[in-house]
């Protein structure tokens, strides 16, 4: 098989997957080594890169999807309507925050942390499916662990967990409320 019937198969297996398809399931279909793959991948996801295309490839944890260029977003939300357009509240983002960067975490943990009940923003965090149960901890109660999902890495445009900037970053941060209120004169 020639290199470019390669990558129109790996275009074809994206675009019917729909979901981030792992390197190793396509190697296994196409029979080629899984390093093989990835650099066929990546260089498809280059040409599409260069000519500036409606579409692109993302990686998200050794796996890759076929979806459209971000650039086109405003496009792609005038033509569609949403089913649900409720973004999320302060409570479920700090949540969210939280068990980004510290998962596994539990519930009480996380109450721990926040200092304050967080029933309601872990439900919509799960509704939304940006974390899931990722077991039990093996204590007194069997409380549930909770971490991200590839839809969190999806919504926020990161590849990995790895790629979430560094709790120090922020800490370096220097807010100062007089120069945030200020406006141009």
């Amino acid at each position: 098989m020639e290199d470019k019937e390669i990558q129109s198969i790996i275009e074809s297996l994206l675009f019917i997957w729909g979901d981030p398809l792992n390197v190793k399931n396509i190697s296994e279909v196409l029979d080629f080594p899984p390093e093989f793959i990835r650099k066929t991948i990546l260089d498809l996801k280059k040409q599409y890169e260069a000519e500036d295309r409606g579409l692109q490839i993302i990686e998200i944890n050794n796996s890759f999807q076929l979806c459209t260029n971000t650039k086109h977003y405003d496009y792609i939300q005038k033509l569609c309507t949403p089913t649900q357009n409720k973004g999320l509240t302060q409570a479920a983002l700090e949540v969210l925050a939280i068990i980004a960067y510290k998962q596994p975490i539990t519930r009480h943990e996380v109450e721990g942390i926040r200092g304050v009940k967080s029933d309601k923003a872990i439900s919509t965090l799960l509704d939304k499916e940006l974390i899931l149960e990722k077991g039990r901890l093996e204590k007194t109660g069997r409380p549930i662990l909770y971490g991200t999902t590839e839809t969190f890495l999806k919504a926020f445009g990161l590849s990995c967990l790895e790629d979430l900037p560094a709790i120090e970053d922020f800490e370096k941060l220097d807010f100062d409320e007089n120069e945030i209120n200020k406006t141009d004169e």
